[in-house]
């Protein structure tokens, strides 16, 4: 990367990495995989009496919580309620909230990304090439044949996208912009999200505070293309600074 760090790093838990980290990328965003911290919920809470509740409770806090001082009060609430004070698996995942609940790590750019599942789909290409039996002499000569098949489709990947253009749905300035700049194949994914928000429509519920509550309804069509019935219905929070004037 020409000897630059990269701005984010998403890892699972391991001190280990964490201290590497800290140490190599100083400048760099930690964060702690969020798959694999709350995948890990039926081994450390399971045999709990009242896991259900536990863990309705903690994804809650996780995934609903609009701002560190309301996620800092359930989380001490649900920790009371249930008993759990002495729960050593607990207390180190809120000694590093700050690097796995997402309303710590909102403030930094993470490409939308949580989980390391890019690495994971990097290991699954591995396998295609090396194995449990493998020597140390084929695992190197495997590791070059992988690296040179990736290399060459991904300058297959490039030359297309340097050499055509997928044309723009709408026009507006924002596709555009990223039809300048995204691969086809990155600018194909953000046009289904373009084609997906012509079907939603969306009303405003009602306010709490500095959220807005939205009702969005997604039209299925039929194979003509006909309406055919509203898809379903889901409330989204959008939180905004009200001093900001947004």
């Amino acid at each position: 990367m020409l000897g630059r760090a990269p701005k984010a790093i998403i890892t699972y838990q391991c001190r280990a990495m964490a201290i590497a980290i800290e140490e190599i990328f100083p400048d760099s965003h930690h964060r702690l995989c969020l798959w694999h911290i709350m995948k890990k919920l039926p081994a450390k809470l399971g045999g709990h009496a009242q896991y259900k509740m536990i863990k309705k409770q903690l994804k809650n806090i996780v995934y609903n919580s609009l701002s560190i001082d309301e996620c800092d009060e359930n989380w001490m609430k649900m920790i009371e309620v249930f008993n759990l004070e002495n729960n050593d698996w607990l207390k180190s995942l809120y000694e590093q909230r700050n690097r796995w609940i997402p309303v710590y790590v909102k403030d930094k750019f993470w490409v939308g990304m949580s989980t390391s599942q890019r690495s994971e789909s990097m290991n699954a290409f591995f396998d295609e090439y090396v194995h449990s039996k493998t020597s140390l002499k084929q695992f190197v000569e495997q590791f070059d044949n992988a690296l040179k098949k990736k290399i060459e489709k991904e300058k297959n990947l490039d030359f297309g996208s340097f050499n055509s253009m997928i044309p723009v749905i709408f026009g507006y300035p924002i596709e555009r912009q990223f039809q300048s700049f995204y691969t086809n194949n990155l600018f194909k994914l953000f046009q289904d999200e373009i084609r997906g928000l012509m079907f939603c429509n969306t009303s405003l519920v009602r306010q709490e505070g500095v959220a807005f509550i939205f009702e969005v309804v997604e039209i299925l069509l039929g194979k003509n293309g006909d309406p055919i019935r509203d898809a379903f219905f889901r409330a989204c929070d959008l939180c905004v600074d009200t001093n900001e004037g947004d």
